[in-house]
């Protein structure tokens, strides 16, 4: 079954809901994996609305993290859970959400993940992010890495999973990209067909480039 995955850090939706849902609404992804959706939800519900999206978030009261996992209809979430990688130090806390997007009897488990500024925290929490995966499949896994490829937390992932845009171009910052930081990686039973990275408009909204794979499920 095709399945069009976008993922985004949306720094904050400083740039607004409502710009932000118009882009994101142009470029037509069932699934969209967030980043930096801030800590409340109030911008992420209203971009939501604004969009046709419903989901998931790490956001609220009780120690949030500013991911989300959004679905466009017929896909939609059906469970979520958010969990909280292991905190060595004074750092931001970080950890994943993880749901199950389904539709017609096609289930792929879905994660959004931002990894954190310490290089030796972030291999950590790769190790605990693959170790929750295991036994998941499909799996489509996306978000902000805060590394390059060769440094360890990728290539751990990148060992584990396909990494499916690894040629599409670098993402941040978004007026002139020097790097990539961002990601889509995907399980066996996903097919990648195509991915890329936005640009135009997209570098108006954020300091991060999105990137966006047309995948084909198994099932």
């Amino acid at each position: 079954m095709r399945l069009r995955v976008m993922v985004w850090n949306v720094h904050g939706f400083r740039a607004g809901p409502k710009q932000i849902a118009a882009a994101v609404s142009d470029a037509a992804p069932d699934i969209l994996l967030l980043n930096e959706t801030r800590y409340l939800g109030v911008h992420l519900r209203r971009f939501a609305r604004g969009g046709g999206l419903e989901g998931a978030s790490g956001t609220g009261l009780w120690r949030p993290i500013p991911n989300a996992v959004l679905a466009r209809r017929p896909w939609r979430v059906v469970d979520a859970g958010k969990i909280m990688f292991r905190r060595s130090r004074k750092t931001l806390r970080r950890g994943v959400l993880l749901t199950i997007v389904g539709r017609a009897g096609v289930r792929v488990s879905a994660a959004s993940v931002h990894l954190g500024l310490s290089g030796e925290e972030r291999a950590e929490h790769a190790r605990e992010l693959t170790d929750l995966l295991a036994g998941r499949e499909p799996v489509v896994l996306g978000g902000d890495l805060n590394e390059g490829p060769e440094e360890p937390a990728a290539r751990w992932i990148a060992g584990r999973y396909w990494d499916a845009a690894r040629d599409a171009g670098r993402t941040f910052p978004s007026w002139e990209p020097r790097a990539r930081i961002d990601y889509l990686f995907v399980s066996g039973g996903v097919a990648v067909e195509r991915a890329w990275v936005g640009g135009g408009r997209f570098a108006r909204l954020s300091d991060h480039l999105p990137v966006l794979a047309d995948l084909e499920v198994d099932g």
